[in-house]
């Protein structure tokens, strides 16, 4: 049991604050949140006021997905837009060796200092969860959580691919807006988890985004890569994805649930490079073997349009990433980002903002280590590491990434 419980009574009014990770997915998983009785709220404050609470609160030398994400939750609690003995918190862990496996612990001591130690903080982990006497993850909501984590890569892919190109402006948030709301109906109706209504709903899915109208433009396309938080989160990345649209690029993000198969993986690689329990490898596999099958019924729904990109298998991202790094080198995105820049720089996204937060040490060794050998192998990868903290400057980021698509520009003119 937590050192505050969250209880029954506090599941009926209570508000449980959530910091901003991934913007498409948060969306599908507030709503399924609140199908089950939780009043989740996404919390979209941004900003130096943000980052000075995290600061305030937090150790500086943490890395900054904590300064950001914890400086959500903690200014929400001090802005006056929440009462704090109604509010719990919630973190979303992966475990293992990130700091972000403290995040929960870093939580209850800045609430302690705050005078708010009565406030629950609410964990939910691949490691293992607490138990709370008021909240409980049943079956039927892991399996609408996985739907929506897949339903919400759908939508970020064929977003990312169709707005730079609309006719209509406005056209692509309209479809995704819509299918946020058909798919939490179905939901709360408990349909849309079986394998022929995924099926039938990724078709119609794409088939809607192939019905946006277009037009052909030329634009520099750029792949992100990085650590898990700067990669999706627009505070994180200091509005990236925002500013590469006035730049007038195409920008591809790899989807989640590439993280979550990479986490099933290495399951496997612990046991065979550090032996370990044969249940826990065996769950691994099976874990995997599921995500790799919901993904190619992804690939399945995009392949009658030759207009969009299709994700490669992830059983490819392993094996093309071996001629780079060995796959025992697992720690924070550890040899994922360069599979995934691989799979970027094959789909003629060569232009690479690796997204670095500071005091992310595993992120920066893989992330700077390995672009010599990526370049030696894709000599027209033209990769930008990109640093984020608490004391960098949105100006000097935007001038890097313009350097880069100026860069790509001259090559373009070139050929």
């Amino acid at each position: 049991m937590p050192e505050v419980d969250f209880t029954k009574e506090m599941k009926k009014e209570y508000s449980i604050l959530a910091p901003d990770i991934f913007p498409t997915h948060m969306e599908l998983l507030s709503e399924l949140f609140r199908m089950y009785g939780y009043n989740l709220v996404v919390l979209k404050y941004e900003g130096k006021k943000v980052i000075d609470t995290g600061l305030k609160y937090l150790h500086n030398d943490m890395c900054y997905p904590a300064i950001c994400s914890v400086g959500q939750q903690l200014y929400a609690l001090t802005c006056g837009d929440f009462d704090p003995h109604k509010c719990a918190l919630i973190q979303f862990q992966t475990g293992g060796g990130c700091r972000a496996s403290n995040y929960i612990w870093l939580l209850r001591k800045a609430l302690k200092n705050m005078g708010m130690e009565y406030v629950p903080v609410i964990s939910i982990s691949f490691a293992g969860l607490e138990k709370y006497s008021g909240f409980k993850i049943k079956l039927s909501m892991i399996l609408k959580a996985a739907m929506a984590l897949v339903y919400g890569d759908m939508l970020l892919l064929l977003k990312n691919q169709t707005a730079p190109y609309e006719v209509n402006a406005g056209d692509t948030r309209r479809v995704v807006d819509k299918w946020i709301k058909e798919l939490t109906e179905q939901f709360r109706k408990n349909k849309g988890l079986t394998i022929k209504s995924l099926k039938r709903n990724l078709s119609a899915i794409a088939e809607d985004f192939h019905n946006i109208k277009r037009e052909k433009r030329d634009k520099i396309k750029v792949g992100i890569v990085g650590e898990i938080y700067v990669k999706y989160s627009s505070f994180g990345n200091n509005g990236l994805e925002k500013f590469l649209d006035t730049q007038d690029c195409e920008y591809m993000l790899p989807g989640v649930l590439g993280f979550f198969q990479y986490c099933f993986s290495n399951m496997e690689t612990d046991y065979n490079y550090y032996g370990g329990s044969k249940l826990v490898r065996a769950a691994g596999k099976l874990a995997e073997k599921i995500a790799c099958r919901v993904e190619k019924y992804m690939r399945e729904a995009l392949l009658p349009y030759k207009e969009f990109v299709v994700p490669a298998p992830f059983e490819e991202k392993k094996r093309s990433v071996t001629k780079v790094i060995d796959r025992g080198v697992k720690m924070g995105e550890g040899w994922l980002l360069p599979a995934e820049v691989i799979e970027l720089v094959e789909n003629g996204y060569s232009n690479i903002i690796c997204a670095q937060p500071f005091g992310c040490l595993p992120n920066h060794i893989v992330g700077k280590g390995v672009i010599r050998r990526l370049r030696e192998l894709y000599p027209q990868a033209n990769i930008f590491p990109i640093d984020y903290d608490a004391g960098a400057s949105k100006v000097n980021q935007e001038n890097r990434i313009k350097l880069m698509l100026s860069v790509a520009r001259e090559e373009v003119e070139h050929k």
